[in-house]
């Protein structure tokens, strides 16, 4: 066997190295990665989760004004939404505005409001969340809505409340929620970090 080693060429020593095989530019490649991205990100928002920004106190203490939420948009695909989900949906009042609050009832359910309390079905309802304010009916609705107790829901509809009832406009104001109009079940609270959390 000889001592010799073999001798490395230049070639050998050289890292190996990305290089470029076709003839796109490098600016039109950075192009189409960022297209990718917002095309990705739109699709994300528009069929998987959307963010939002709260922007009243409606839903204290649950979730604080100037909370950012996530909302998902998977579940009701499948199913609809049930008692004690929290949901976002356009304002039956301005179709450009979303709410924010938390389904009390379904369709074929019978919403009562009784003494500060909430009741479906004849069963009051236990709420720690409203911690102890009182759920009443509200003094004024929204022009061309009457809404009067004992209230059925009609099917296809939610009853919606805000966690804060001596400070929402709900279902109290605007009735029952077409199921339609929800756009997703919020599952978390993302910011600011004392808010982190799920529902």
């Amino acid at each position: 066997m000889s001592g010799r080693q073999k001798r490395q060429s230049p070639s050998d020593e050289m890292p190996l190295r990305a290089q470029r095989t076709g003839g796109m530019p490098g600016w039109l490649e950075w192009v189409i990665v960022f297209a990718v991205a917002i095309v990705a990100s739109l699709l994300i928002r528009t069929y998987v989760v959307d963010f939002y920004e709260i922007p009243s106190a409606s839903m204290l203490e649950t979730i604080q004004e100037g909370d950012r939420v996530i909302g998902e948009k998977i579940t009701y695909r499948s199913s609809e939404p049930k008692a004690q989900d929290i949901v976002t949906f356009e304002d039956p009042l301005d179709k450009n505005t979303t709410l924010i609050k938390r389904v009390i009832a379904t369709g074929g359910q019978t919403v009562e409001l009784k003494d500060g309390d909430v009741y479906v079905d004849s069963e009051k309802l236990d709420e720690p969340y409203t911690l102890g304010k009182k759920s009443l009916p509200l003094d004024q609705q929204a022009p061309g809505v009457v809404v009067s107790y004992p209230y059925t829901v009609p099917e296809g509809y939610v009853w919606v409340m805000g966690d804060n009832r001596e400070d929402s406009l709900d279902s109290r104001y605007f009735g029952a929620v077409s199921i339609s109009s929800i756009t997703s079940r919020v599952i978390w609270t993302y910011w600011p970090p004392s808010s982190w959390g799920g529902f």
